[in-house]
């Protein structure tokens, strides 16, 4: 009796083993036209495997990508797609790029600095004013988020003004938004048990 252990492994096991011999002798055939003919039926069959993504942009592209891998790239085929290579398909990807940008207050995160930036760019004094009430709600926001404990709205009134070199300021006895209204979860109703109606 053979066993899956005593076998090769599968290159792509989703399609399983019958696939992988339909490829191997797809790459057997001797002339062009039977291998093409072998692989748009291969093809056929591996779209049945997962029929839902038939209609998904750029099934076919997949499955041909796929029918390469499955063949190891031996399969000399016409296929309608550019034909990919090993290379291509299981090279590294490059590293992306961090910028190494300093932030005093991380916790506050990058886009407050540039709120900030913007806020003291402004020359309307009120509009200067509201923005930056708003922009101390979201500081005190991300900072309870990040540091899952409650803050001081003076803390968070001080702190947006080191940011600012002393640019943007509020009054001390400023009320920012509770920590209560954006941490509390909505309490979900039980649903009530409908009980069955006994037969008599």
């Amino acid at each position: 009796m053979e066993y899956n252990t005593t076998r090769e492994d599968l290159i792509i096991p989703e399609y399983g083993r019958h696939i992988q011999k339909m490829v191997d002798v797809a790459c057997e055939l001797k002339t062009k036209e039977e291998r093409n003919l072998a692989a748009k039926t291969i093809i056929k069959v591996m779209g049945q495997i997962n029929p839902s993504l038939r209609d998904v942009s750029e099934f076919n592209h997949m499955l041909w990508d796929h029918l390469y891998i499955i063949s190891d790239f031996r399969l000399d085929v016409d296929s309608p797609f550019p034909v990919p290579t090993k290379e291509s398909i299981f090279s590294r990807p490059e590293k992306v790029p961090y910028n190494n940008i300093d932030i005093p207050y991380k916790h506050y995160g990058k886009y407050i600095q540039d709120f900030i930036k913007s806020a003291t760019e402004m020359d309307n004094e009120d509009e200067k004013l509201a923005l930056t009430k708003l922009i101390a709600n979201m500081m005190k926001k991300a900072y309870v988020i990040w540091n899952k404990e409650n803050v001081t709205d003076e803390e968070v009134i001080n702190d947006l003004e080191k940011l600012s070199r002393g640019q943007l300021t509020l009054k001390r006895d400023t009320e920012l938004v509770k920590s209560a209204e954006f941490m509390s979860k909505p309490i979900r109703k039980p649903r009530p048990n409908k009980k069955k109606k006994r037969r008599t």
